[in-house]
């Protein structure tokens, strides 16, 4: 007999982006017991709350998975720290706050990979507004707390059933930032000079422009997804139950009378002992099993449990009970290449505050930004890693912006090091749509191993030529007269690189990851070998098992992915609710 405490109609592997909203909607239903669980702490570590703080949490195990790649071609051998959040709220506990849905035609171009026109961006793009709070407030593009976007207006529709508390507007909070700086206000009018038009919204379908990033913050605070979906309601539901310092070793998949397979549970390392949760009663009610672990932590998961490339799992003595050669395949993510610029106050400027390098550079100094953050949310400690962006396009004949910049008045060496002692810049390009595609495989079959992550960066001539003409394109950028009383010097990568094969070879040396990873678990019509899931986001020929994280993702989106993960959440919990 089972344990009845111990079974759940839902069990959600993962408390970040996706699986807190999952969790809030689908306990929502108060017949429905939901159990959430995470491998990492509660999110009550201070530094997740100060925007600033994702300097103190990257790279910390109190926060992060600490993974690294595996040594990468593409990098001239070079292997990168690749940070995964590991706590409440997950990477949006620790990433860079930046709103951005993509380009409509990433949607529109997964409709067209998985054959359901669901996927479509007007289609979308109400589930996105679903649980938005824009500063700005309602209208076509946005929502915001207050009013009813279209989904709760169709009351047949099960899921405005479900939500039937949600009738005041969404929960996450999209702000503008608290901050601008002399230095970044002259990029973007060179950008513009250089043919980039202004924009004040890039979240409209089209994002070609530059203008300053809106970030997921609250008053000056960073606005997690353990705060926006858990905290308010999910903590006073009987029927709702949360599991941290709780990491999934594997699925349960149970053989059906009729001969097919189902996932019926997991088994979960609590830190003494292992438990099994169950998704599945003795009297036959059928749950479901929803993993949000990510595009690292979900094909691990599958592949722990059997579920995977069959001569992989072979290879680690696993036994194989779907062979489905895609789960941790098709790798994608966005590599920014970083170009850092020497500058000088301009005749009668002031000399504190050019740049964030010598305004943090005394002890006077790091005091007036503590000080401004305490008493206002305001400054250098309420910055997003970015805050200013532009989308362009690497050359002319490129059909739509396939460039994205994150400009920051500060500079480093990398991650983590001290800021420069002179003044500077920094402006980090990314080639949106890669054509190179990574893995994630497992190293063997514990749990407790970190799988081997392979991103294969600029592995193709597509990729190794936009990287080449990204770099020519800030140049461009840098050398309109909007910045010429700074007097920018080229510091990195040096001006005299000028050839394509140059160019190539110095993005692989100072090139990192923006922490975008996707694909691993993706999505795809009946006929594709390698979809792992359907559009509906159910793993193949298991049933009872979705994945819902960024893993699903056909292609990666044009832009930072947080955001279009809660758009895929949304639209599952639909799915969930209404039994599709």
């Amino acid at each position: 007999m089972q344990d009845e405490s111990q079974v759940f109609d839902y069990i959600i592997i993962g408390a970040g982006t996706a699986g807190c909203l999952l969790a809030n909607r689908l306990s929502a239903d108060a017949s429905k017991r939901v159990l959430l669980i995470e491998a990492g702490r509660k999110d009550d570590y201070h530094w997740i709350h100060i925007p600033v703080g994702y300097l103190h949490c990257i790279g910390n195990p109190r926060t992060d998975w600490l993974y690294n790649t595996e040594p990468d071609a593409g990098l001239n051998g070079r292997a990168l720290r690749y940070p995964r959040g590991k706590t409440l709220g997950g990477c949006s506990s620790i990433n860079g706050m930046i709103y951005m849905r993509g380009q409509a035609r990433d949607y529109d171009q997964w409709a067209q990979l998985t054959g359901d026109m669901a996927w479509r961006w007007e289609n979308s793009l109400p589930h996105f507004k679903l649980h938005e709070d824009h500063y700005k407030g309602a209208d076509a593009m946005h929502g915001a707390r207050g009013t009813a976007p279209e989904l709760m207006q169709d009351k047949n529709q099960p899921y405005q059933k479900l939500l039937r508390h949600h009738n005041s507007g969404g929960e996450w909070r999209i702000e503008k930032q608290r901050l601008r700086w002399d230095i970044l206000d002259a990029f973007a009018e060179a950008a513009v000079q250089a043919g980039i038009p202004a924009t004040s919204d890039f979240n409209r379908g089209d994002n070609e422009g530059v203008g300053y990033f809106e970030v997921n913050q609250k008053n000056g605070w960073r606005w997690n997804t353990a705060k926006a979906f858990l905290r308010p309601v999910c903590y006073g539901r009987p029927n709702f139950e949360l599991w941290n310092n709780a990491q999934v070793c594997k699925l349960v998949v149970t053989p059906q009378p009729d001969g097919s397979q189902r996932c019926t549970g997991v088994e979960v390392w609590a830190g003494d002992e292992r438990v099994t949760a169950h998704s599945t009663r003795d009297s036959g009610h059928m749950g479901e099993v929803i993993l949000c672990a990510g595009s690292i932590g979900s094909p691990q998961i599958l592949q722990l449990s059997g579920i995977g490339p069959a001569a992989l799992l072979q290879q680690h003595g696993i036994p194989v009970l779907q062979d489905l050669p895609g789960v941790g395949a098709n790798l994608q993510d966005h590599l920014q290449i970083r170009s850092v610029y020497k500058v000088q106050n301009p005749p009668g400027g002031k000399h504190w505050g050019l740049s964030l390098n010598t305004m943090a550079s005394s002890l006077w100094g790091k005091a007036r930004i503590g000080l401004e953050y305490a008493l206002r949310q305001t400054g250098p400690m309420s910055m997003a890693p970015s805050q200013l962006g532009a989308f362009t396009r690497s050359s002319p004949d490129q059909p739509y912006a396939n460039l994205e910049y994150h400009v920051q008045p500060l500079s480093l060496e990398a991650f983590g090091e001290p800021l420069h002692s002179f003044n500077a810049f920094t402006a980090s390009v990314c080639n949106l749509n890669p054509t190179s595609r990574g893995t994630v495989h497992i190293k063997s079959g514990r749990f407790e191993d970190a799988p081997a992550i392979a991103p294969n960066y600029l592995s193709t001539a597509e990729d190794r030529q936009v990287a080449a003409d990204s770099l020519r394109v800030t140049r461009k950028i840098v050398s309109q007269g909007a910045l010429a009383k700074y007097q920018p010097e080229e510091f990195k990568p040096g001006v005299q690189f000028q050839t394509d094969e140059e160019l190539t070879r110095l993005a692989g040396d100072i090139a990192t990851t923006i922490f975008h990873p996707v694909g691993t678990t993706k999505m795809g019509k009946e006929d594709d070998p390698m979809a792992v899931v359907d559009s509906h986001l159910r793993v193949r020929g298991i049933r009872g098992l979705r994945v819902v994280d960024a893993g699903v993702m056909p292609l990666i989106t044009s832009g930072n992915t947080n955001s279009p993960t809660l758009m895929i959440a949304e639209k599952a919990a639909a799915w969930i609710q209404a039994g599709i």
